[in-house]
């Protein structure tokens, strides 16, 4: 699936949406990369991470009504970052399935991110989230293209051989 979030522009202010979207999708080895030794601090829990479930829905054909397709395994929390003061911006964090230390670690950029605003920070953790999310598509893109059928091909082959017989 195409997020917004996947796009290479070079616009150099990200918003929250963005990163979020990005971090609910990184592995949880690219997320204690770059956090380092801070992936191992206690944040200040507001919401510890818990799981449940989400409803998802869907469009025949990506434009008709929606329907719900069905339910996925989801973890939340919010927190703020140890040492830091009581108005400290909350960071808040949903990511598919039950890692409650992937939940916990974006949660943690997430603060990061609204603590100290720091372009090049930002970039320094999502570059390589960008560019792994980016190798995934394009590696699911070239096994589906393996697989593509051109009709056309097919129609006009089968059309060859009844002329070939006659």
């Amino acid at each position: 699936m195409l997020q917004s979030a996947d796009s290479f522009t070079q616009n150099p202010v990200i918003t929250r949406s963005q990163w979020m979207a990005l971090l609910a999708r990184a592995p949880l080895d690219l997320l204690e990369n770059a956090l380092g030794e801070q992936a191992n601090q206690q944040p200040q829990w507001l919401r510890k991470p818990e799981t449940g479930l989400m409803m998802i829905e869907a469009r025949a054909g990506g434009t008709g009504v929606r329907f719900n397709l069905g339910e996925v395994s989801i973890t939340r929390c919010a927190l703020r970052l140890a040492n830091t003061q009581v108005n400290a911006p909350v960071g808040i964090a949903y990511v598919l399935g039950r890692s409650h230390k992937q939940a916990r670690l974006a949660a943690m950029i997430d603060a990061l991110f609204l603590t100290t605003p720091d372009q090049a920070l930002q970039e320094k953790i999502l570059a390589p989230i960008k560019q792994h999310l980016h190798t995934q598509r394009v590696r699911r893109e070239e096994k589906t293209e393996t697989s593509k059928v051109e009709f056309f091909t097919v129609a006009r082959e089968s059309g060859a051989n009844d002329e070939a017989e006659e």
